[in-house]
């Protein structure tokens, strides 16, 4: 009978996405919006008159320990500042942490209010656990983020 009460549980769990909006903490997709960005890409263009730069081709992108991995980006930079102040990500986005990882068909990430927000069959793993929605925004100062559209959750059990 405890077998099938766990089978029904776990059914439940797996199979049924929820429709609305999932709130969820994140304890590794955090970063320092201080720290030094780092940008690798097999091409640059610069527009100097419109403050961006396109990179395109396995860029890769690092800021403290988050990674992010797309086939382009648009990076804008602040008028004030001339620090990067917008990333527009497309093509298989991935971020990445040392305990989570999330991707997307697309990705813009403000840096100056730390909000990064994930578009298209978002993917997000932690550990064993996975979410999938159509839209993800999180937080990086706080590390929270809200799901949105057709959310689906996997929570992996510890144990039998």
């Amino acid at each position: 009978m405890r077998h099938l009460f766990k089978w029904i549980i776990s059914f439940v769990i797996f199979t049924l996405p929820a429709m609305a909006q999932t709130n969820i903490a994140l304890g590794g997709l955090t970063v320092d919006q201080s720290a030094q960005i780092e940008v690798a890409a097999d091409q640059r263009a610069v527009d100097q008159d419109a403050g961006t730069a396109q990179f395109s081709g396995n860029v890769v992108i690092g800021q403290g320990d988050l990674r992010l991995n797309a086939q382009r980006v648009r990076v804008v930079y602040s008028e004030a500042s001339g620090d990067i102040a917008l990333l527009e990500a497309q093509g298989g986005v991935t971020f990445v942490t040392a305990t989570e990882a999330a991707e997307a068909e697309s990705a813009t990430y403000d840096i100056t209010t730390g909000t990064l927000v994930l578009k298209g069959n978002v993917l997000l793993t932690q550990g064993a656990s996975a979410l999938s929605a159509d839209q993800m925004t999180v937080n990086l100062s706080s590390g929270t983020a809200v799901m949105d559209g057709r959310v689906r959750t996997i929570f992996q059990q510890g144990g039998n």
